[in-house]
């Protein structure tokens, strides 16, 4: 029998609170998952975990269809220090819940989940529905969504060249269409260590400071559509010389840069090192910009109902899943990592409702019209 909404809102509001009680940092999330597949188990859903990743797929499911990957993360960073509540004590006061993780990312996480129980044993779905709970998002880290899709099944699984992914962050129920990569640089001038006193040496922090005015000042020519400029932005400086009298030799300083659509991690790499007298080196070029079309039929149901697109300053796991794919949950993204974080409520029944009509919606102008009508709130 299909859940109403009251019994998935209630039983996604208990998960939730459970899940914040739980401390569950970024590499340290056995209790969360243990909690999420405690869950799954419950409502007889059959569920795989790999590490602290909880995956599932729907009860008919059917390997000519192509997949709808649902999902968000159970990791959290640590609390800042400006909390003044207890971080992991999930309370309820004036229609918010406390806690860290409430919105980044756990009520886009319980949401989902709850979609995908609506959705569970339904027959004669067009596309198959997959649920992915995963670790590390907050780190990027390797044993998070990017170690799903090195597994072949889990890979396979969305082999169909319709396949698209669902990422539950907060947006405020809208469509972020888009989203900027991250590369982060570790630059280092070079110069010649000499006495402070005399006119000795090659002041490396000077030729550092050349570099980081070409950071500040230049502008990539080419402007993205949906999430603008590239940013970059010099974020620390250091020397290894402490002495107050010595010229120091080498300095070393990190730019983070935002990625947009329109440039590859290589083509900024070589726009960079055209321009700046530093060695140059990337920590990584894994975490890439993502775009769906505002074409694409995911995007035009959402759209149908009201919701609007834009393009997503912010990093997610949609950067390492190899899908089309957009970011939609519940909540103010102001939120993230905010002291005394908290989910008004309300964003619970107004999440399920809507990924569970959008979802319709979508399978409908498939012109895959399910059995049952929508939810109404």
């Amino acid at each position: 029998m299909i859940s109403s909404l009251e019994i998935l809102s209630n039983d996604a509001l208990q998960l939730l609170q459970s899940l914040i009680a739980i401390p569950s940092l970024s590499k340290n999330e056995d209790g969360t998952a243990n909690c999420i597949a405690a869950f799954l188990d419950k409502k007889n859903i059959q569920f795989i975990r790999q590490g602290n990743n909880v995956w599932a797929i729907n009860k008919n499911f059917d390997t000519s269809k192509p997949g709808i990957l649902l999902n968000s993360h159970h990791d959290t960073v640590a609390p800042n220090s400006k909390y003044i509540r207890n971080p992991f004590l999930p309370q309820i006061e004036d229609g918010k819940l406390y806690g860290l993780g409430s919105t980044d990312a756990g009520a886009s996480l319980v949401c989902l989940i709850a979609a995908f129980i609506y959705f569970y044993q339904k027959q004669g779905l067009p596309y198959n529905i997959i649920l992915a709970a995963s670790a590390e998002e907050e780190i990027s880290g390797k044993d998070g969504i990017e170690s799903l899709f090195a597994i072949p099944e889990f890979k396979n699984w969305f082999a169909h060249k319709n396949s698209f992914a669902i990422v539950g962050e907060p947006t405020e129920l809208h469509l972020a269409i888009a989203e900027k990569g991250l590369l982060v640089l570790d630059c280092t001038a070079e110069g010649k260590a000499g006495h402070a006193a005399r006119n000795e040496g090659d002041n490396a922090i000077y030729k550092a400071m050349q570099a980081m005015e070409w950071f500040k000042n230049y502008r990539f020519p080419k402007i993205s559509k949906t999430l603008g400029e590239v940013k970059m932005t010099v974020t620390s400086i250091e020397t290894e010389n402490k002495a107050h009298n010595v010229v120091p030799a080498t300095c070393k300083f990190v730019v983070d840069i935002r990625v947009t659509d329109v440039y590859t991690h290589e083509e900024i790499l070589q726009i960079i090192q055209a321009n700046v007298d530093v060695e140059v080196c990337a920590r990584s070029t894994r975490l890439r910009s993502s775009f769906i079309p505002v074409e694409h039929p995911i995007v035009q149901a959402g759209l149908a109902l009201g919701k609007t697109t834009y393009g997503s300053p912010t990093a997610s796991d949609q950067a390492l899943i190899p899908l089309p794919g957009l970011k939609c949950g519940p909540g103010f993204s102001g939120q993230s990592h905010s002291a005394d974080e908290f989910i008004s409520v309300h964003w619970i029944d107004d999440a399920i409702t809507f990924y569970i009509n959008w979802l319709n919606l979508f399978f409908q102008n498939k012109n895959e019209v399910l059995n049952n009508n929508n939810i109404q709130q």
